[in-house]
């Protein structure tokens, strides 16, 4: 059983694990993964890393490893290039929650997303999607420009 980083929230009950933020900072300072999708394990009451998409992943692949019909909590690291010909990057914190997800599943994460975000430091822009059309490439390029 991974160890909390802090006390469980008061709202949910639900703590972080370590492993949580490792990957998130491998994510943001190495850029070792191009996404990590997280899920809630009720049984442990802990917020863990569920899947990791290596830096050459695509966008797309990064859309398919999202459960059809369940929440995830997930971190996009999104390259794009300026209008000034820069190379940047943003970070982009989602929170998915399919409307066909269970109404239980769809509290908890809706109650845990904020104690959760705060501790990843660094995030730029956060999205909450319900339909995948709400997570197109463009919506990540409008909200990066």
């Amino acid at each position: 059983m991974a160890l909390l980083r802090s006390s469980s929230s008061a709202s949910s009950g639900m703590g972080v694990a370590d492993h949580c933020k490792d990957t998130f900072l491998e994510l943001q300072r190495k850029k070792t993964h191009r996404y990590v999708i997280f899920k809630i394990d009720e049984k442990r009451k802990e917020v863990v890393v569920d899947k990791t998409g290596g830096a050459a992943e695509s966008y797309d692949d990064f859309m398919a490893s999202l459960p059809e019909n369940d929440c995830r909590y997930a971190i996009y690291d999104f390259d794009f290039v300026t209008d000034e010909n820069c190379q940047k990057s943003k970070i982009f914190f989602i929170a998915w929650s399919p409307s066909v997800s269970r109404i239980r599943a769809k509290m908890l994460y809706a109650t845990s997303k904020d104690r959760f975000r705060r501790e990843l430091d660094g995030i730029h822009y956060e999205i909450q999607a319900t339909d995948p059309t709400e997570l197109d490439l463009e919506v990540l390029r409008d909200r990066a420009h």
